[in-house]
């Protein structure tokens, strides 16, 4: 009883404990205290609980019983609880009525289940929901192609340019999504080296000109030119790209974009930008799938809502951390910490 990973609970007839385990214990916030010879009703006042025992005192197993705690951890477990006979040997004749002499409950956590199961139902609304916009958006423009506007060149051109768009988001949305799952399912290997990091910083501000250019947005790259990190050079420029790209997108017309580098203990870049900010509630969640401070204007910016959450994954795969900082009116500071080869 004592190894088990489930709360093990045992009461006589008149609800008191009788026997239980170091892991309800726990399930009941019971640290150094006993659970033994205190009756059920003065160890807890969740109905589902006490219920569950009453029905098993009265003969009947009770199994797939939902039991959520509200202490400091939120924690959800699946109870069963079946009656306890007391027996002398001998069978039991067809007549005899058979009264438990207590009750026995499993208490099986299920909080991590329960948490996977609410990610994914999430994740698949929000696939969804993403998904249908461009795809209500392609079918519109070709019925309206098929029934009329085809032999108006200029507005076919039109709809074809909106469909084609539609239809990139929505390649970008699935190319996103796959990328994600292949980095958690860890079959994303991570090839870390030393390199020379200003050269790829100037590199992936150039493959941003153009999105920088339409917006007057100024790009600089302040990383000293004698700078080498210990990283995957391949996914560093992911990450960096996603990172100055949000950059670009969220910031003011004719902003500034800043990359630079500082060294300490670990060595940190640093994306700074002069865009409106980000209010500090929202700052917990930002690397969350799908996750969006506004929701309207990253779609018209053409976002999927993964780009953080792959960033998050890619610098966890390097064993580093990225983090958050802004300033509402001032502008947002996204840092990407990386262990050095020697630490």
């Amino acid at each position: 009883m004592s190894g088990m990973r489930e709360g093990l609970l045992v009461v006589d007839r008149d609800m008191r404990v009788v026997a239980s385990n170091s892991a309800a214990h726990r399930l009941f916030n019971l640290s150094g205290g006993k659970l033994n010879s205190q009756r059920l009703t003065e160890l807890t006042r969740n109905p589902a609980i006490y219920s569950a025992f009453l029905d098993a005192l009265q003969g009947t197993e009770r199994s797939g019983v939902k039991v959520e705690t509200h202490g400091p951890e939120r924690l959800i477990f699946d109870l069963r609880v079946v009656p306890l006979n007391n027996s002398n040997g001998t069978p039991p004749s067809s007549t005899d009525i058979t009264i438990p002499q207590g009750a026995l409950g499993v208490f099986i956590d299920v909080t991590r289940i329960e948490r996977l199961e609410r990610v994914r139902q999430e994740f698949l609304s929000n696939v969804s929901h993403e998904l249908r916009t461009p795809l209500t958006a392609i079918l519109a423009f070709v019925e309206t192609l098929e029934t009329s506007a085809i032999e108006d060149q200029e507005s076919a051109k039109h709809f074809l340019s909106i469909i084609r768009k539609s239809a990139l988001r929505m390649n970008t949305l699935i190319g996103d999504i796959l990328e994600l799952s292949a980095i958690e399912a860890g079959n994303v290997k991570v090839r870390a080296e030393e390199f020379a990091l200003a050269p790829l910083v100037a590199e992936v501000i150039s493959a941003l000109a153009a999105q920088a250019e339409v917006r007057a947005i100024t790009v600089v790259n302040e990383v000293p030119l004698d700078t080498e990190v210990f990283a995957d050079p391949r996914r560093l420029e992911q990450m960096l790209t996603n990172l100055i790209d949000n950059a670009i997108k969220f910031n003011r017309e004719a902003g500034k974009v800043t990359v630079s580098f500082e060294r300490g203990a670990r060595d940190q870049i640093l994306i700074v930008d002069t865009g409106e900010g980000i209010p500090a509630q929202y700052l917990d969640r930002l690397f969350e799938r799908f996750y969006r401070v506004d929701r309207a204007r990253s779609r018209v910016m053409g976002g999927t809502g993964l780009g953080l959450a792959i960033v998050k994954h890619l610098v966890r795969a390097h064993s580093g951390e990225v983090t958050v900082t802004s300033e509402l009116g001032k502008g947002s500071s996204f840092t990407i910490e990386l262990p050095r080869k020697d630490k």
